[in-house]
C-alpha cells in the first residue's frame, strides 16, 4: 500500500469519476484505474462498484474512507513536522467552508494574514453546507472546518459571533417595525432554508411560538431572496450569511435577539498537524469571538 494509492482513493471518492479525480491529481485515467486495482487487491476488498456511469463506494469503500483520509492527514503532519525540523515551513492545510459566512466574511482576510505569516504552506478549502463541512471532519476529509457553535463533537474556537435575522419585502407591513418577534410571522407565507441552518431556525420559531406557513424550502440563498423580493414569502436567515443588501429586500432583527456563533472546529487541537496549529492561532489572534456586523 501506497500514499498515492490512498490519494487516489479518497480523490476518486471526492470526485465522483475517473476523469475529474485524473485531472485533480495531474495523471491519467488509467493510472487512476491502476492504482485502486492494486489497492483493491492488496487490502481484498472492492472500494468502488462500477456497475454505473459513475463510481460508487462500496459499503467497505465508505468504511475504509475514514482511515485513508487520516492516514492521509497524519502522512501531511510527518512531511510537515520534518520540512520544519529542516527550517522549510512547507505543507498543505484542508479546511472546509460552508458558505458565505466563513468563505466571505471570514476567510479571504485571514487566508491574506496566515499567507504573510506562512507563505509556505498551501491550504485547500472545499465548501458545502454546515452539515457536509461536520461529516468531512469526521471522515477526516479536513483537518479544520467552520461550524456554527456550540458543537460536542469537536473541539471549538469561537470566531465571530452575528444574529438571525428576518427577511422581508420592503413593502411588506412588518417592514415598518424597527424589530420582529417570531409570533409576527404566524401565518406568513414563508421560504424555509434547507442548508445547514435549516433545523436550527425552524426550532428558534417555533420556541418563540412562531408558526409561519412554510410553503418552499430552498438550498440556495439567493432563491430565498427573489422570492422574498417579489412578495411571495418572508424568511429568516443569519445576518453574516446575507450580502450587505438586496434590492426590495429589507433586514430586521428579532424580537428577542437571536445570536448565532460561528468558529473552527478540529478532532482533537493536541494533535493537529504544524499547518492547522498555526492557522488556528492566526484565527484566534484576528477574531476571537468578537461580534461582525454585515
Amino acid at each position: 500500500m501506497t500514499f498515492t494509492q490512498l490519494e487516489v482513493f479518497a480523490t476518486l471518492a471526492q470526485a465522483g469519476s475517473f476523469s475529474r479525480a485524473a485531472a485533480l491529481l495531474g495523471i491519467t485515467q488509467s493510472a487512476v484505474s491502476h492504482a485502486l486495482r492494486a489497492l483493491e487487491r492488496e487490502l481484498g476488498v472492492t472500494l468502488f462498484s462500477r456497475d454505473r456511469a459513475q463510481p460508487e463506494l462500496t459499503p467497505a469503500g465508505s468504511r475504509l474512507l475514514a482511515r485513508a483520509h487520516e492516514i492521509r492527514t497524519l502522512h501531511e503532519a510527518l512531511v510537515q513536522d520534518a520540512k520544519d525540523a529542516r527550517g522549510l515551513h512547507e505543507g498543505v492545510l484542508r479546511v472546509g467552508s460552508f458558505g458565505f459566512t466563513s468563505s466571505l466574511r471570514i476567510l479571504p482576510d485571514l487566508l491574506v494574514r496566515f499567507r504573510a505569516l506562512h507563505p509556505g504552506i498551501e491550504v485547500h478549502i472545499d465548501e458545502d453546507s454546515d452539515d457536509t463541512v461536520v461529516r468531512w471532519l469526521t471522515e477526516r476529509r479536513v483537518e479544520i472546518g467552520f461550524v456554527v457553535l456550540p458543537d460536542e463533537r469537536f473541539e471549538t474556537l469561537a470566531l465571530v459571533e452575528d444574529e438571525f435575522v428576518v427577511l422581508l419585502p420592503e413593502a411588506h407591513p412588518l417592514a415598518a417595525k424597527r424589530a420582529i418577534a417570531v409570533t409576527d410571522l404566524n401565518d406568513q407565507p414563508f421560504v424555509l432554508t434547507e442548508a445547514g441552518c435549516g433545523d436550527l431556525i425552524r426550532s428558534l420559531v417555533e420556541a418563540g411560538g412562531g408558526r409561519p406557513h412554510i410553503l418552499y424550502r430552498f438550498p440556495q440563498l439567493l432563491s430565498i431572496l427573489g422570492f422574498v423580493e417579489r412578495g411571495l414569502a418572508v424568511s429568516v436567515a443569519a445576518r453574516l450569511a446575507l450580502p450587505d443588501d438586496h434590492p426590495g429586500v429589507v433586514y430586521r432583527p428579532l424580537s428577542p435577539r437571536a445570536p448565532r456563533r460561528v468558529g473552527l472546529a478540529v478532532r482533537d487541537m493536541a494533535k493537529l498537524s504544524p499547518a492547522a496549529k498555526a492557522f488556528v492561532g492566526v484565527a484566534r489572534e484576528m477574531y476571537g469571538g468578537r461580534r461582525l456586523r454585515g
